[in-house]
Order: structure tokens, then sequence, then C-alpha cells
């Protein structure tokens, strides 16, 4: 039950079955997945297609250093609260990393040691969440000011409809204990979709995608799409910062194409269709997936190589749930745990092509990472895939032998067959000299960030494929057994998980904030695991059933350019 793991209406095979060793296999589930919806789409174009115009990059080239010019002279407050905004949410911000550092760090200093005069709501929250992104601990007490009398948010603020709106955003930043941000969030919530129905584009537009998903629980490249053609409706609009967004949007889409071509053609190689015809054929949704965790030109090695992990991850996911008998389980889990080209012998034919690959994969990983003196960082990979692949088998043993877990002895398990903690570990690999060998260590040891996020990948997946599961044949989910346990409804067990996924973002807040255990950039790799997770399984498990909103979100990210 993995953390790309979905859900599937089942059927009871025919006699049709793969064949293991020779051997006719009988009694096998299937989960009747849908076949892949993108053929060979991204593998149509040449490389020549995918290079980019000489005069578009350089009239980006020219752009960035307007805007630059722009953070560094802006001498407005408010002004420059909100061109760090617009630039963050166009998705340029990775263009000016200092600049905006340099911004925040003299504006943390100016407003955290005293008092602030301001009355403004849209200021005072703006001000909170970016300096609470940037890792500063900024206090919630700066919105005590805008509280009657009698505890509560007071009534004049309805009608400040940006100002909620920046509130609201500013609440999704909160930590355990930060009471008046909670208060926050139930008030703008509430009055945001009261005030909704009465409001014009384009506020209208940024008003129903916040109550959607707030900025923070957002993948970055999905929501800077939806912004630029937000932005320029904005009568304040910065043209030479939309300008930039759209060409620095086209720019990277085409970088995205061509790495995803590589994996088209990695993955059509290895054949799993035609082979592994039960699996869920996904390579470009898992391609998505990890453009939500980083997008950035200089991360593009560590897209290339942990895209490929997460599809592997889904096919041995498939092979555990779905397909494989105990006894072939059994004898794969410990090839697994080997790591031995020597145990392919011992394994089903279907089987062999999925160990065969990884092998293949982690050794073409290791031999690049060794001319760089980073070659130690495969035994991490190894490790984390090992310790999956074993948690996998004690969810098969569970269901094998009908044992009901306890909701204690579930979570331990299913929180590592989530896959949260590997592929978090596994986004390092690729990365450059920031992740040193004391990171990997840390992420070995399952710090507190990561143990949210993976509470996060793992009820927000549980909630939305239990029912789907449950029917397909399946070990027993979170609700289920919170259910038996405590006697409760199947709403009530899904609110309850709903919560600890809203609690485990306040851990992962918390664990955002300066001093950090590590890097700012490496702590981001979690934080956006998790907010893949709050997309893909907005609505449904969109990584399984992907004909809906995923498609949409793929198309919008990695097939359409923006207009220019």
């Amino acid at each position: 039950m993995a953390l790309v793991l979905g859900s599937g209406h089942s059927d009871i095979p025919n006699s049709n079955q793969l064949q293991g060793n020779g051997k006719s296999i009988v009694g096998r589930k299937s989960a009747n997945y849908h076949p892949p919806i993108w053929g060979d789409r991204f593998l149509k174009s040449s490389l020549d297609d995918l290079k980019p115009d000489a005069l578009t990059q350089k009239r980006a080239d020219e752009l960035k250093e307007e805007v630059k010019r722009m953070l560094i002279t802006v001498n407005d407050h408010l002004h420059e609260l909100n061109l760090i905004d617009a630039i963050q949410r166009l998705g340029v911000a990775y263009h000016f990393e200092k600049e905006i550092a340099d911004a925040l760090i003299r504006i943390h200093n100016t407003y955290s040691d005293k008092e602030d005069d301001s009355d403004d709501l849209h200021t005072i929250s703006i001000r909170f969440r970016l300096l609470r992104q940037e890792g500063y601990n900024a206090s919630p007490n700066v919105f005590n000011k805008f509280k009657d009398g009698e505890g509560s948010f007071k009534k004049s603020l309805v009608g400040d409809i940006r100002g909620l709106l920046s509130l609201y955003e500013a609440a999704y930043m909160g930590i355990r204990g930060e009471d008046v941000l909670d208060e926050a969030r139930v008030f703008t919530t509430e009055h945001l979709k009261l005030a909704l129905p009465h409001l014009n584009s384009p506020l209208s537009t940024v008003v129903e995608l916040a109550l959607e998903l707030p900025l923070r629980k957002r993948v970055e490249r999905l929501q800077s799409r939806y912004y630029i053609s937000i932005y320029q409706q904005v009568k304040e609009r910065d043209d030479t910062l939309l300008e930039l967004a759209k060409l620095d949007f086209n720019l990277l889409q085409l970088l995205h194409q061509r790495e995803l071509m590589e994996i088209s053609m990695w993955w059509k190689k290895c054949d799993f269709s035609a082979k592994l015809p039960f699996i869920r054929d996904r390579v470009v949704e898992c391609y998505f997936w990890i453009l939500g965790v980083y997008f950035e030109p200089q991360y593009s090695r560590a897209r290339l190589m942990i895209s490929r992990i997460i599809s592997l991850t889904s096919v041995m996911d498939d092979i555990y749930d779905v397909y494989g008998t105990m006894e072939e389980l059994k004898v794969f889990t410990d090839a697994i745990q080997r790591w031995d080209r020597s145990t392919i012998d011992q394994l089903p034919d279907y089987i062999k092509v999925h160990f065969c690959t990884l092998l293949d994969a982690v050794e073409k990983f290791e031999e690049e990472l060794a001319r760089e003196g980073k070659s130690y960082r495969i035994s991490y990979l190894k490790e984390a895939f090992k310790e999956v692949s074993k948690h996998f088998f004690i969810e098969m043993e569970w269901l094998n032998s009908g044992y009901s877990p306890t909701l204690e002895e579930y979570t331990s398990v299913a929180l590592i067959t989530g896959a949260c903690f590997m592929l978090t570990l596994v986004s390092y690999i690729g990365m450059g000299d920031i992740a040193t060998k004391e990171v990997f260590e840390w992420a070995k040891n399952k710090p507190k960030l990561l143990k949210a996020a993976s509470v996060v990948c793992r009820f927000k997946d549980d909630i939305q494929s239990n029912q789907l599961e449950q029917m397909r044949g399946h070990v027993a989910s979170c609700i289920q057994i919170y259910m038996k346990e405590r006697g409760s409804t199947y709403e009530e067990a899904c609110e309850k998980f709903k919560r600890m996924a809203a609690d485990a973002w306040k851990d992962i807040n918390k664990e955002c904030l300066m001093p950090t255990e590590v890097p700012m950039p490496l702590l981001m790799r979690a934080v956006n695991f998790a907010r893949v997770i709050e997309v893909l399984y907005q609505h449904r498990d969109g990584y399984t059933n992907s004909m809906f909103e995923t498609k949409d979100h793929i198309s919008l990210v990695l097939v359409d350019p923006v207009p220019i």
C-alpha cells in the first residue's frame, strides 16, 4: 500500500494468466487499471524541437535583470511585499533567491522587535506568511489587534476581501498551539465562501483557488500556470514580470519535455506494459509527481533519477498488492534484501523483469555518482528500498492470514509503505553538494519533518483509496481499523484522519522554522511530496485514475505552452 498505491475495481481473473517459471498460476487478483492515456505523446518530438529559441532565452535574461533591479530598488514596504508575493506565485522566484532572502531578513529585522503600527490586514498577513515561508518564526500575536472585546475576529473585516484572503493564506503557515491562526482559518473560510458568489474576476478566481487548496498545499508549477492567467487580468500588474513569467514557464516546459522524453524512452525500452500487463502504466504521471517535488533546472539530474525509482516503486507495489502469490512475494522480498543478481534465477519470470530493471538503474546511478566521489549515496537508496519491500510483505502477510492489525501496528507499517520516507531520501541522490552524508543520515533516521509528511501522504491516500481497495481485497486501512477500534461511523473515521493530516501540516511548518536541522532546499523536498499528495488525492486517487483532474494538470504543465 505505497504512496503511489491507488484503487481499482477488482474482478476474478480468467485462466489467461502470466506464467512464472513455466508454471500456470491461478487465483490472482486483478485491478483492471485503465491503460496509459498518453501513449507515445512525449516520444513524438525530436530533441531539436525541444531546444529553447535563442532570442526567447536572450529576452528572458534581459527581463530577469529588470526584475532583479525592481527587487533591489523598491522602497515602499507594501509594494515590496506584493512584488515578492507575485514573483513567487508566478513561479520565477528561483531566479531571485538571494534578493528575496536579503529583503525578507531586512523585513524580519525591522518588524520583529517592535509593535507594528499598521492596521492593514493584508499588509500584516502577507508579511507574516512570507516570513514564515522563509523560515522566520514570525509571531501570530500580530493578528490579535483584529479581534473584538469578546475575542472574536471583528465583523468589520468581512468587507475586506483582499485582507481576508491574505489572512486565510497566512493561517495555513501555523504550528500547533497557535489558536489565533486556527480561529483565523475558520473565520476567513466562512466569509470567503459567503463572499465568493458576489466577487468579480480575477479576484473571484483567486479566492476560488484558495478555498480549493491554500498556497501552502499547492504544487508550484500548477499554481504558476494558473496564476499567470490570473495576473494578466490584474490592473496593477507589472508587465515586465508578467512577460518574464510567461517566457520562463515555456522555457522550463521545454526542459521538462526533454526530460520526460528520456524517461519515456527508458520506460518503453523496459516494456513493462507488455511484460507486466497488470500494473498501472503511469510513467508520465510519475514524472509529473516528481516535477511537483522540484521543477528548477538545477535539479534535472535528480528528477531523471528519482522518476525511474518512483516508477519502479509503483511496479513493485502492484506486484505485491495486485498480482504476486505469497510464495512468489517471499522470494521477491528475499531477493531485494540481498540485492544480488545471483538471486534472479529463483524469481518468477515476470518479477525478473522488475528486479533486473531495478538493479540496472541503480548501477547506472552508482557509476555516475562514483565519478563525483558520491557513490556512498547509493547505499542509502538500497536500504530504503529494502525497508519498503519488507513492509510491503508484512502487509501481504496480514492480508493472507486474515490478521487485523491494531491502528498502532498498521500506522508503523503503513508510514513505511507509503514510501514518503524512501522517496524523500532518494530525491537527494541526484542533488548537488548540498546533500551531504550528514543529510542522508538525517533522512535515514526519519526526522519529525519526514514523519509529518508521511502522515499527510498516508492518510490522504487512505481516505481517497479506501473503499475501492477494500472491494479488491486489501489489508484493512486506517479507516476500517479506527471504525472497529472506536465504534465510529465511516464519516467520523474520515474526519479523524483529516484532522491528523491537518495537524501533520502544522508539524511540517514547525520543522521548517529556523534554526533547521538541514538547509531549507532539502526540507522543501518533503514539503513538496506532501503538496503533490494534496493535489493528486484531492478529489479521488488521481494517480491510479488519472483520466480526470490529473490529465488536465499534466496538460497544463507539460503539454500546452503559455500563450504569449
